[in-house]
C-alpha cells in the first residue's frame, strides 16, 4: 500500500543509491560546485552542479514522486521552468494557451516565444472550442487551472482526451492547487508546471521552478537542456524548497479552510462585487473541481464597487501584506492590473476580467478571524 502524501511530503522512499548521512534528518546542503573523480573514467555519479547536485536532485525526486512522475526539474524560478519547457519547441510550432494566465507567461509567449517563431492562440480553454483551434502544426496545448488570476477551471481529462485525438501534448500550471490538491499527470497531461517558490517552498524565502513529467521523450529532452542552459536550481535553494515541503499539507489545509470562510464572508459585504472562488457552489467550475481535485486552494480574487475603493483597500491593509507573490504562510493582497498582469495590454485584461476593481488575495495560515477583523475594519473606513 502506498503511503498518504502528508508521508510522502517527509519521507522519500528510496533504496537504491541511498546514502548514509550520519543520520541527519535534514538532508544536507551540498554547497559545491565541483565534485573530485576516484580514477580518470570514474565518477561518483556527480561532476558539476550545473549539471546536477545531491541537493537538488532529492528535491527532484520529491517533487516527482508527489506529482507521480518519472522525473521533475528543479529551476531557478518558475519562469525558468517555462522558458525551459518552451526549448522543446521548434520554430514554427504552435500552441494553443488559455488566456488567462499569469502575466509573466503572457510576456514570455508574445516575446521570447514569438521571437523563437511560435505561434500561440488564446482561448478561454474553460468553456472554448479549443479544438477548432488546432492545426497541421500544432503540438502542445497550455493550462492553468484554477487560472490566474480569474479562477476559471478547465477539465483537464476533457483536454486530455482532445490532445490524445490529435497527438499533442498538455502542459498544466499547477502552482494555485499545488501536488496536495491536484495531480494533473493522473488525469492525463503529459507535463505539470510549478513555481515553486510558492507553495511548494511556502514561506516566501526563496525562488524556484519545476517541471514534472511523466513522458520519457519529453524526460530525455529536458535533461539534455538542463545541463545544456544552465537553468538548474542552486543547492541552498533546494535545501529550502525541501524544507517548506515538509509542511505543504498542513499549510494547504489550513490555508484552504481559511479561504473558504473568507470567501463566505467576502461575498455578503456590500463592497464586494463578485467573488471568484471555486470552493464556491455558485462557481461554474466548482463541480469539475470536486472531480478533479481534492480541495479547492486558497486563492480567491473578488471586484469591489469601484477602483477608489481597491485602491483604499491596499493602502489600508496593515497584517495582510500589499505584495506581489503568493501561497506563502502570510496572507497577500495583489492589484493585478499593476502588479502580475501590468504588462498584459490593457484591452487583453478587461476581456478577461481583471478590471481596476479586480483584487487577488492569497490566503494564508493566520487565524480566520483576524483576517476577517482586519478585512471589516478596513471596509468600515474607506
Amino acid at each position: 500500500m502506498g503511503r498518504g502524501i502528508n508521508t510522502r511530503c517527509l519521507h522519500l522512499e528510496e533504496d537504491e543509491g541511498k546514502i548514509n548521512h550520519y543520520g541527519a534528518l535534514s538532508y544536507p546542503i551540498y554547497q559545491t560546485a565541483t565534485y573530485e573523480h576516484p580514477a580518470v573514467g570514474q565518477s561518483t555519479g556527480f561532476d558539476y552542479s550545473r549539471l546536477q547536485n545531491p541537493t537538488r536532485q532529492q528535491l527532484e525526486k520529491v517533487v516527482a514522486e508527489l506529482e507521480h512522475g518519472i522525473d521533475a526539474f528543479a529551476l531557478s524560478t518558475g519562469m525558468a521552468a517555462i522558458s525551459l519547457l518552451m526549448e522543446i519547441f521548434e520554430p514554427g510550432d504552435h500552441i494553443i494557451s488559455e488566456s488567462d494566465l499569469y502575466g509573466g507567461s503572457i510576456r514570455l509567449f508574445d516575446n521570447v516565444s514569438k521571437k523563437n517563431h511560435y505561434e500561440v492562440t488564446y482561448h478561454n480553454c474553460s468553456k472554448d472550442d479549443i479544438e477548432a483551434s488546432i492545426k497541421e502544426n500544432t503540438k502542445a496545448i497550455y493550462i492553468e487551472t484554477p487560472t490566474n488570476p480569474m479562477m476559471n477551471v478547465t477539465d483537464i481529462s476533457k483536454v486530455a482526451d482532445i490532445a490524445k485525438r490529435h497527438g499533442l501534448i498538455v502542459i498544466v500550471d499547477n502552482t494555485f492547487l499545488s501536488p496536495y490538491f491536484q495531480n494533473p499527470l493522473d488525469l492525463g497531461a503529459d507535463v505539470v508546471i510549478h513555481s515553486g517558490t510558492k507553495y511548494l517552498g511556502g514561506h516566501n524565502d526563496t525562488l524556484a521552478g519545476f517541471i514534472v513529467t511523466n513522458n520519457e521523450a519529453i524526460q530525455e529532452k529536458l535533461r539534455f537542456l538542463i545541463k545544456t542552459t544552465g537553468y538548474g536550481l542552486a543547492p541552498f535553494d533546494s535545501w529550502l524548497i525541501l524544507r517548506g515541503i515538509k509542511t505543504l499539507g498542513v499549510r494547504m489545509e489550513r490555508a484552504g479552510k481559511n479561504a473558504a470562510e473568507l470567501a463566505t464572508w467576502l461575498k455578503n459585504q456590500p463592497i464586494i462585487k463578485k467573488v471568484y472562488y471555486p470552493g464556491l457552489p455558485e462557481h461554474p467550475g466548482h463541480e469539475i473541481m470536486k472531480k478533479q481535485a481534492r480541495g479547492f486552494g486558497a486563492m480567491l480574487t473578488f471586484d469591489v464597487d469601484s477602483k477608489e475603493h481597491a485602491l483604499a483597500i491596499l493602502e489600508k491593509v496593515k497584517m495582510i501584506k500589499y505584495a506581489e507573490s503568493l501561497g506563502g504562510v502570510e496572507t497577500l493582497l495583489t492589484y493585478p492590473t499593476t502588479q502580475t498582469h501590468a504588462d498584459v495590454p490593457e484591452e487583453v485584461r478587461l476581456k478577461n476580467g481583471i478590471t481596476p476593481c479586480t483584487l487577488r488575495l492569497s490566503v494564508g495560515i493566520e487565524d480566520v478571524e483576524d483576517l476577517i477583523g482586519e478585512l471589516t475594519e478596513v471596509f468600515a473606513n474607506i
